[in-house]
């Protein structure tokens, strides 16, 4: 009954879907693109042997991409189907597809109403179907469990916020956990969590981002910037939300530092627009990367408006300021700052990636501060600090490297369910 009356509701809600829809692709045209596969009418053929992981967006689908290729190794007489939920996301899984050939295919996944995913693995039949962190879909997981599709919910992850939320829906949310086949959790905290509302058979094995490699090429992409910089110190504000380059702009503006250098890149591309006209309001000079353009001597501010060149930024950065933690959104992932070598500074809003960071502050890697105006403080006094500036970025290539390993364990967890279904059929 919960779930039928959570699918009338979705049934009635697709109005403003649309609506949400639409005003989306004023800033993203893409959105309107497939939107047949948003209801599970797919026009591409399904591939016979199938396994299927589902990385809503750009986050998850680079996290997932060893994980893509390994099984694309231990698992040559079967094809990939990626799906997503944005068009950043596909976009993404098509520079991999470029990459890894075209056994590797995707889609949108359809939202979530009976039908459509009713359709979507009659279409597809995927063997087996690993759903990233914490995609629990009730009427999915239902179509899975009734067409015998195993499901396992991998690198999965659960704040204490997200679990107080699910908690009030706890009839819809615990039989869609019970029904999922296995639970590979990021950390003890989120196993606990999900074990509590409902998931079964949960082990732990670590985060999978940690055992991503920063593209060389943005390595070294990174370092050509710098080496044009040269000693010119460069604060990077990474993957800033609504609300936060404003305070992120002000403190700097506060900074007595010569030469100093502001490399703004906000998460969404969707905002890049909106965060040049802000820089112009405040009255800085500035260029942007989508430009073709590189920072004068003169210029304080680099916005950086292009996808997929984080580690590029990175790499030309002294020091980062991890975006989403400044404002209650929970703040983005400082895994990838830690992989390209970059020192980290970490705002009291952490609570998406809480025990990456929690370890990262514990080591030395990352620094947590309160606010913008102590975040402008930290980084004039690194900036000006080289010997403190070197510690902190030998503690992030060791926190680095200290939790690699989630991918060889949930390989070997598909291994298992793959030999089961095997000896099963």
């Amino acid at each position: 009954m919960p779930r039928l009356v959570y699918s009338l509701i979705f049934y009635l809600a697709q109005p403003l879907v649309w609506l949400r829809l639409f005003w989306r692709a004023r800033k993203q045209p893409d959105y309107l693109q497939h939107l047949g596969e948003r209801y599970g009418f797919y026009p591409q053929s399904a591939p016979d042997r199938l396994l299927w992981l589902h990385v809503v967006s750009v986050g998850e689908t680079r996290a997932a991409e060893p994980l893509i290729k390994a099984l694309l190794e231990d698992y040559p007489d079967h094809s990939l189907l990626l799906t997503h939920m944005t068009p950043t996301g596909r976009a993404t899984g098509g520079e991999l597809i470029a990459k890894y050939g075209p056994r590797l295919i995707q889609a949108y996944l359809p939202y979530d109403l009976p039908d459509a995913c009713g359709r979507f693995f009659d279409h597809f039949k995927p063997v087996l179907g690993l759903l990233m962190e914490t995609e629990l879909w009730p009427n999915l997981i239902a179509a899975a469990k009734s067409r015998q599709h195993p499901l396992l919910l991998i690198n999965a992850r659960l704040s204490a916020r997200s679990q107080r939320g699910y908690r009030r829906f706890s009839s819809l949310i615990r039989p869609a956990l019970e029904a999922l086949h296995s639970v590979a959790a990021q950390t003890p905290g989120d196993a606990q969590r999900l074990t509590e509302l409902g998931a079964r058979q949960v082990r732990v094995f670590g985060n999978l981002k940690f055992d991503v490699t920063p593209s060389i090429e943005k390595l070294e992409l990174g370092a050509q910037w710098r080496k044009a910089l040269g000693t010119r110190p460069v604060w990077l504000a990474a993957s800033t939300r609504e609300g936060e380059e404003r305070l992120i702009l002000e403190a700097f503006a506060r900074i007595d530092l010569p030469n100093k250098l502001l490399l703004l890149v906000p998460r969404h591309p969707q905002r890049f627009t909106e965060v040049a006209a802000l820089i112009e309001k405040y009255q800085f000079s500035f260029c942007r990367r989508s430009e073709n353009a590189f920072p004068e001597s003169t210029t304080p501010v680099w916005l950086g408006d292009s996808m997929g060149e984080l580690p590029a930024y990175f790499a030309v950065a002294n020091l980062a300021l991890i975006g989403g933690t400044l404002l209650p959104f929970g703040g983005q992932n400082l895994i990838e700052a830690a992989a390209c070598g970059c020192p980290v500074l970490v705002g009291p809003h952490s609570f998406n990636f809480a025990q990456a960071t929690n370890d990262a502050v514990a080591c030395g890697a990352a620094l947590r501060i309160d606010d913008a105006d102590s975040a402008a403080n930290e980084a004039k006094r690194l900036l000006t600090d080289p010997q403190a500036l070197q510690a902190m970025r030998t503690a992030t290539a060791s926190f680095s490297q200290a939790y690699r390993g989630a991918t060889a364990k949930t390989v070997a967890l598909i291994g298992e369910v793959t030999t089961v279904l095997q000896t099963t059929n």
